[in-house]
């Protein structure tokens, strides 16, 4: 009677996602037009002049972020161009040398410099040999809190006690209460890759988000919490109810944003992977949609070595797992026995996770 069943079920499940999939995919931009981390208006010029070796614009960029305490976009553009600088850097060296004591260039330079000392096999050691050069960025700039969320990655890769991460948490805090990036690397540090628990991490991670202001990032921080604990594996983690509370929380913050906003395109993209990852496919499918062609490499640059190959995978996973869970004539999940109505994990996904 079992081996009937789950035949039944294979059978029925293959017509549907032969029937259904053409049509939702049908509903989400081809996947040649998917880009990854597609800049804004603002930051798009400034790429541009520094392939030309041109860092004008985005000194004029990062300048006006500063005058304005425009914290969030000046962290996403710190990152940005410091990437930019990882693989061409010479628009960088022409900016450094015009101008050695600029704060937007320095806080440039020490953002490059602390992720190519990530990467080092003598990461603690080379480090801390850049102390001063982020003592130069936080000093340069007073009010900044981005120069202090650069402190505090370097503190949790140079094995900072407790004590010490704290007080740099204050500074920061103290220039920007609800700034996302610094709430970011304060999660990190209290993961339990690092020198927390899961149980610590979810604990932090939602009551900042209780505390967060009315459309904040920081209101999808368990979302965070969640993907570290799905990026570990199966273990000793928070319970399921949290991490859907997370992704609950997090799709309630994602429907007030329009589809293919770019400010909460990399929290949309964390987010469905989270929603792969507990099975929830017709969550996953609607979030999918608000992202539109706005892929970005994270998460996905932890999960596979193409990360646009990773989210289209992704992606193409969520839609047969909705088409299969569709009637042939209708549009709402099947009421087979066995078939989790909920779309939650521990129904009918692989495992409840996405591999």
């Amino acid at each position: 009677m079992f081996r009937t069943m789950s035949l039944l079920r294979a059978l029925i499940g293959t017509a549907r996602m032969v029937r259904h999939t053409p049509r939702l995919a049908a509903g989400l931009p081809p996947d040649d037009d998917v880009l990854l981390d597609v800049p804004d208006a603002r930051l798009a010029p400034a790429l541009v002049a520094a392939a030309q070796a041109d860092p004008e614009p985005a000194a004029k960029l990062l300048a006006t972020t500063r005058d304005a305490a425009d914290w969030e976009d000046r962290d996403r553009y710190v990152s940005r161009l410091s990437t930019f600088a990882y693989h061409r850097d010479e628009w960088l060296g022409h900016w450094l040398s015009a101008a050695p004591r600029d704060p937007d260039a320095l806080l440039v330079k020490a953002q490059l410099a602390v992720r190519r000392a990530w990467e080092s096999p003598a990461r603690a050691e080379r480090l801390r040999e850049l102390g001063p050069l982020i003592d130069a960025a936080t000093e340069a700039a007073p009010r900044d809190p981005v120069p202090w969320r650069l402190a505090l990655d370097h503190a949790r890769g140079t094995h900072a006690r407790h004590t010490d991460f704290e007080a740099l948490w204050e500074q920061a805090v103290r220039r920007a209460p609800h700034h996302y990036g610094c709430h970011v690397a304060a999660l990190k540090y209290l993961s339990a890759q690092w020198y927390g628990s899961h149980r610590e991490c979810f604990d932090f991670a939602e009551q900042a988000a209780e505390d967060a202001l009315p459309g904040s990032l920081v209101q999808a921080l368990p979302v965070r919490a969640a993907f570290a604990q799905l990026l570990a594996g199966p273990g000793h983690g928070v319970a399921d109810d949290r991490v859907d509370a997370a992704a609950d929380r997090a799709l309630a913050l994602s429907a007030e944003y329009p589809a293919g906003d770019l400010w909460p395109a990399e929290v949309r993209n964390l987010l469905v992977h989270v929603l792969v990852g507990r099975a929830r496919w017709h969550d996953a499918l609607t979030e999918f949609g608000r992202i539109g062609a706005r892929a970005t490499s994270f998460p996905w640059t932890l999960l596979a070595d193409d990360p646009l190959r990773g989210f289209l995978e992704a992606r193409t996973t969520a839609v047969r797992e909705v088409a299969r869970r569709t009637r042939l004539r209708a549009g709402h999940p099947d009421q087979v026995p066995g078939w989790d109505k909920d779309d939650r994990a521990g129904g009918d996904g692989p495992d409840g996770h996405y591999a």
